[in-house]
């Protein structure tokens, strides 16, 4: 497994221009008891190094399918998939699992921690599982920078649901990953709390120089994005540049 200096190393090497995520006709299709099912209709996009992109959409449009596509957490039924400058479609899930570990971070709207670890057992986890001798230094530092500095000892059922996400968060920076993925991250909080992950989730990425690609119907979230791409059965519908990189949202 290439370490975090030696993936910044070969970043460094690769054209800023070249997309670090690309779609081409990327189909994905599931079978169920009435027949075939068509989720992705011919997708064709490509994210570039840095960029923010938020993707929107009514529910059943294929939004967050196509987010799991790109994190190889759902197989594409054709059509090809590169991350990273590697193509994901031929890789074993063992490989997919050392490539999301190795380059991505991804946040679930339902959080995913670990009910019977800490707040700080939790974040060093993923870090512990790739052999870091510093994980809890580390999980500590990551605890401190979403603001959870008191909560680190806490399990989740002590936090609430603002603080578990935020632990959600620190988690999926553990490895320091180019791209991060996140899935309605706001979706099971309330509008203050949503907006203050918003402004940190967004303030993160632009810190860290990261790819931030994010699933959302709110329009405010994705009005934050450097691009929002627009989802309806199955299709991209509009592609375009919100020139607005970075800016609050407003209460």
């Amino acid at each position: 497994m290439r370490s975090v200096q030696a993936r910044h190393d070969n970043a460094r090497h690769l054209s800023l221009s070249e997309p670090i995520i690309k779609l081409d006709n990327v189909h994905l299709s599931l079978t169920s008891r009435a027949g075939s099912v068509h989720i992705l209709r011919g997708v064709s996009l490509a994210i570039p190094r840095g960029q923010s992109a938020a993707i929107v959409g009514p529910s059943g449009s294929g939004k967050t399918s196509l987010l799991m596509t790109m994190a190889g957490l759902e197989r594409a039924t054709s059509g090809e998939i590169i991350v990273s400058g590697r193509n994901i479609g031929p890789l074993s899930e063992d490989e997919l699992a050392i490539l999301r570990g190795a380059e991505m971070g991804i946040v679930f709207q339902s959080f995913h921690l670990v009910p019977t670890m800490t707040a700080i057992e939790n974040v060093a986890l993923p870090m512990e599982l790739a052999g870091d001798s510093k994980a809890f230094d580390t999980a500590r530092g990551l605890l401190a920078e979403v603001g959870l500095s008191a909560r680190v000892d806490h399990f989740p059922a002590e936090l609430s649901g603002g603080e578990q996400q935020r632990v959600a968060i620190a988690r999926a920076l553990s490895r320091s990953p180019e791209i991060i993925f996140a899935d309605e991250p706001t979706g099971n909080l309330d509008g203050r709390t949503g907006r203050q992950i918003i402004d940190l989730l967004f303030g993160l990425r632009e810190r860290r120089k990261a790819t931030l690609v994010i699933v959302t119907h709110d329009n405010k979230l994705a009005a934050m994005a450097d691009r929002v791409i627009r989802m309806a059965d199955g299709s991209v519908v509009s592609d375009e540049s919100t020139n607005t990189a970075m800016h609050a949202v407003s209460s």
